[in-house]
Parts: structure tokens; sequence; C-alpha cells
């Protein structure tokens, strides 16, 4: 039971990444590669590159990814992660093949803030869906890595560096124009992601304070599958003794924990807040 278990939660994993990957790759080739936007990332560096020396861009891309992941295993050994070198590669083949099957040339519209919205929610969506996976998409994140075991950056600034530093690139090979709303794309992104990744792994905390502890405990249980902590209380203004329970769930299931608690118990008191990350059995592994 315990082994399918992981098993199943291994695939959830990597379809989530294989997802968020694509959703990267599209953003990439669709919005980011025709417009000249390099807000980062090494689809950043190959479309600046590849606009300085007239090489096929998903191809350049293809390969600074593979080059960096060499570079990513002999600075940072295992640690570079074999999800990371997953979507590395399926970030290289599926632009490869986008290239091939579906060119585009040309921007979609010509409002490129427009498409500048649409690439930053793509990538925050997909790269949100990575990192809450454990992994990343590679490229420019195995820089970071790199800056923070050699230098006082944490991965965060040092990536908020290195992706500066890509979009600064597009003032030279695009004009000022491309430029601004690249380095503007970038910062954007940077909050967004932060954002999705917290929503991912947000859940509801519950303080129950309830003359009828034990129907409530038995739905949590038996109807929820989650745990609960039960102290015994006592009312200060009623001085009448009390049960409050301590429990977590995710959002979805909030909304039925919360109903089921005012049919059980009208008179129940209850606390809900929101924590960005619940870390134990049922929720995030520990690492």
């Amino acid at each position: 039971m315990v082994k399918e278990k992981k098993k199943s939660n291994v695939f959830k994993d990597y379809l989530m990444l294989t997802v968020g990957t694509l959703l990267i790759a599209f953003e990439v080739h669709v919005f980011e590669i025709p417009n000249g936007f390099t807000i980062g990332g090494v689809s950043g560096m190959g479309i600046a590159l590849a606009k300085a020396t007239g090489t096929d861009t998903s191809t350049l891309i293809s390969a600074l990814n593979i080059l960096l992941l060499i570079i990513g295993f002999i600075f940072l050994g295992r640690s570079c992660g074999i999800r990371t070198v997953y979507c590395s590669l399926v970030f290289s083949a599926s632009l490869q093949v986008a290239g091939i099957v579906c060119p585009v040339k040309q921007p979609l519209t010509d409002e490129p803030l427009l498409e500048l919205c649409c690439l930053i929610i793509l990538t925050a969506i997909g790269s949100g869906m990575i990192f809450h996976c454990d992994a990343t998409s590679g490229g420019t994140d195995i820089i970071a890595m790199i800056m923070r075991k050699y230098t006082p950056l944490d991965v965060g600034k040092a990536l908020l560096c290195v992706d500066f530093l890509v979009a600064v690139t597009a003032f030279f090979a695009f004009g000022v124009k491309t430029g601004i709303i690249s380095v503007v794309g970038v910062f954007i992104r940077g909050f967004l992601i932060d954002e999705v990744v917290e929503s991912f792994g947000s859940c509801k905390f519950f303080t129950i304070i309830t003359e009828k502890p034990d129907e409530i405990k038995h739905f949590i249980l038996n109807d929820l599958s989650r745990g609960a902590t039960i102290v015994q209380a006592k009312g200060a203004y009623t001085d009448s003794d009390k049960a409050m329970l301590y429990t977590v769930c995710r959002r979805f299931e909030a909304l039925r924990l919360r109903k089921k608690i005012h049919t059980i118990d009208p008179d129940a008191f209850i606390i809900i807040t929101t924590s960005s990350e619940i870390l134990g059995s049922g929720f995030s592994r520990f690492q």
C-alpha cells in the first residue's frame, strides 16, 4: 500500500513537472522569441545571442540548456537533481519540436505589453508547478545555485541578479523599448512566481472550540482522512468545559469542514487561518 502511494505521488509529480515545463516552452516559443523579450532564464540568453550571431534561437537555447546542465553536474554534483535534468530535456525537446511543427516568426499581436502579460502568467504558473515539485527548469537556476555555493548570495537574490543581467542585454540586441519591457518583466515575474508557489502549498488551519468534539473528530478522521489534536479547555466567560480541536486541511476541504461543524454544533467557535506551507504526513515532504 505504501509503495503504491509512493508510485502515485511520483507519477503526479512528474505529470506536474511535464505540464509546467510545456507551459514554459509554449510561452517561449509563442511570446518570448517572436517579441525578443529577454526576461531572464536560458531562453533570454539564447534570444539575445541568437540576435547577435544569427543562429537559430531554439537550437541555441537547447545547446545552452545542455551546457549548463553539464556545468551544474561539475560544480554541484548530484544536487543538480534528476528532476531538473528531466525538465531541461523536456523543455529543449518540446522547443525543438515546436520550431519544426509550428514555427512562429512574428508576434501574434501589435501589443507588446499584452503579450508580456501572457508570457509572465504562463511562466509563473509553469515555474510554480515545477518549484512545487522540488525541481527547477535548469538554465540560469543552475547558475544561481553555483553563485549560492561560492558567494554570500542566497538563491533568490542570485537568480534575480542573473535574470536582470540577461534582461539588460535586450537594450543592446533589440532596442530601448524591448529592453525596458524585459527588465520590468523580470521583476513582475519574480513576484508572481512567489505568489503561485505559495498558492500551491497553502492550507487552512482550523481552531475549533466546541462541546461536541467527538462528532467533529469523527468527520475529520473518517471523511477528510486528516488528523486532529484535541485539548481540553474551559470557557472564561461561562466557566464551562469545552474541547479545542486543531486540524489542517486543503482549501477545497475547508468548506466541507466548516459546513459540517455548523451542522454538528451551531454554537461552535471557529478560527480559520491560511498557512503558506505545512510539512508532515499528508502534506509537503520534509527535505
